[in-house]
This record gives structure tokens, sequence and C-alpha cells, in this order.
């Protein structure tokens, strides 16, 4: 769900700055007109931004580094977003977003969302406990089981837990199509809310059965690595390298290589919202104007999926 150390935003721009003979600025970066795209999670109809901020690498120290992440925080609301997801296995990062966000004052504005990975119930139990303090909240909107770890014992945890209303909704996770077999054996006996799984114009693997599972059950998905993950992005990103955008790309308001990916993600039916790893003000703006404006209809998901499939070979 994160970027690699590289500045993949400034390579982009400057490849299509080369590739496109553009001069990019924050303007172009702006976040297009519209409203914002909105998912309904099914179990309840509460519906969240489709696009959200993922947080791995949230765990710093450094002081410009946390100047930056706090400002991404203080701009998620401001630009249509509140998914905030983050996990007790990223380091410090759900301290230092307890840290920011309690600075801020802007814990009503999110979504926050987190994992819990342990085998058993009781060091569960612990884990979340924890979260919550280094989150510095009372309530979690979503905890989710993260790679399948402790599945079976987990889940009358979370149960009883969103009973008492400690948490709003819970799920599954796995970032590993060498995992979607097991994570649809447990969308088919276990209650869930959520499913976070690997999807992206580069990885379409969870296209064939798992997104329309989630369709058939009615399970929200949140869709992580959207740019390909943490080893892909680099090759992915490469691949668009130095080339201009497709013609029809002005028509449903995207004006970078990100915005079509990110567009082509959270306009898949099934899929809820997706978390691009963010670290930067620059990225969040670019990032966020996909979540603006018009979501493309399935011909023109297939003329993403066409021009991806053209630029791999």
């Amino acid at each position: 769900m994160t970027s690699p150390p590289m500045n993949r935003r400034d390579a982009l721009l400057a490849a299509l700055t080369v590739g496109a003979g553009l001069t990019v600025s924050r303007a172009v970066l702006a976040v297009s007109a519209g409203a914002t795209v909105t998912k309904a999670i099914p179990s309840s109809g509460q519906k969240i931004p489709a696009i959200g901020i993922g947080t791995n690498n949230y765990n710093v120290t450094d002081a410009e580094d946390l100047a930056a992440r706090k400002a991404v925080l203080d701009e998620l609301p401001t630009l249509g977003g509140s998914v905030v997801d983050t996990a007790p296995l990223y380091g410090r990062a759900e301290e230092v977003i307890g840290d920011l966000v309690a600075d801020l004052h802007s814990r009503e504005r999110l979504f926050l969302a987190t994992k819990v990975m342990t085998p058993d119930a009781k060091t569960g139990e612990a884990s979340m406990q924890e979260s919550m303090r280094r989150l510095k909240t009372q309530h979690i909107d979503l905890m989710q089981i993260h790679n399948l770890v402790g599945v079976e014992a987990m889940i009358p945890v979370l149960q009883e837990w969103k009973k008492a209303g400690r948490i709003g909704y819970y799920g599954i996770t796995t970032s590993s199509p060498g995992e979607h077999g097991r994570m649809m054996d447990y969308m088919r006996r276990l209650p869930l809310d959520f499913i976070q799984v690997d999807y992206s114009l580069a990885n379409r693997g969870a296209d064939q059965q798992v997104l329309p599972l989630a369709a058939q059950k009615g399970i929200a998905v949140i869709a992580n690595s959207p740019f390909g993950g943490r080893r892909a992005v680099a090759s992915v990103f490469g691949q668009v390298a130095g080339k201009p955008l497709p013609d029809w790309a002005a028509d449903i308001q995207i004006t970078t290589w990100s915005q079509l990916f990110l567009k082509f993600v959270i306009s898949h039916p099934a899929v809820t919202c997706t978390v691009p790893g963010t670290t930067a003000v620059s990225h969040l703006d670019d990032n966020m104007a996909a979540v603006h404006g018009t979501v493309p209809d399935e011909k023109t998901r297939q003329k993403m999926t066409a021009l991806w499939d053209s630029l791999k070979t």
C-alpha cells in the first residue's frame, strides 16, 4: 500500500513533461471539480470517500518527515477524503497518526482503520487495546485481521467489540494473490463487513473471483496496492514514463497517470475504497483529484485495460 523510497510523483511528472510537452504545476494537480465520489459500505449503507491513504511509511521520527505527514492528515478531509489505513506492523505509524490527529483535533473527520495480527484471542485483544491507546481514540472505525492471521480466533472477539461500540466494522486482509483462495473461504463461511485485497490495473487477479464474491456477499472492499504494490510500483510507473495520456483521459478529468490508475480501481463496482501510500501533500493532491469528477464506465474501463496491456508489451 505504500510507495518505495523513490519519489514516484517527481519521476512521473518529469516523464509527463518530456512525453507530452507539458509544464506540470500544482495547479494542474489540483482537485478536479465535482462532488467527492463515495461508496456505500454494504453492511450499513454508510458512505465513505473512494480514496484514502495508506500509512506504511509513517514509521518516522524526523521533524521534517513528521511535518510532511501532518500536512497530509490535515489536508485529507479538505480534499474530500477520510479513510486512514494503518497497522501495528507499520512500526510507529499508529503512534505517529494518533499524535498528529490529536494535535490537529481532526479525529471526527477521519475514518480510522487499523489491524490486528495475532494467532489467539487473548493476545489479539491486547493488541487492539494497544492500537486504541496509540491512536488516542476510544473507537476505531474498522479493525482488520492482518494477512489472515488468526481469523477463526479473532472473529468472535471482533463481533463482541463491534457490539460494544469499540469498533464500527471488522474484516480481513491480504496483499498476496496466493492467499485469495483462503480469503474467499473465509468470505463464504464468516460474517464480514470488509475485506482488503490487492488490486490494480497491473494486478487484476482479484477481478476473477474475489471481487465478484464480495459483491455477492455484500462485503465492502478496500483495494490496497493500487499502483501495483511496493515491489511493482517502480515498474508500473516505468511503463508509462515518457508516454502521453490517451486523448480520452481528459473526458473523465484525468490529468496524470496516477489518476488513471486510481480511477480504474475505484470504478470497479465491488471496490469501496482504495488506500495509496501517501506521505506528501503533492502526492495527496494528485491522488485526490481522482476521487472527484467522472467515474469511468465499463467501456472506459475496457479502454484502460487495453491501454495498459498494450504498454506492457
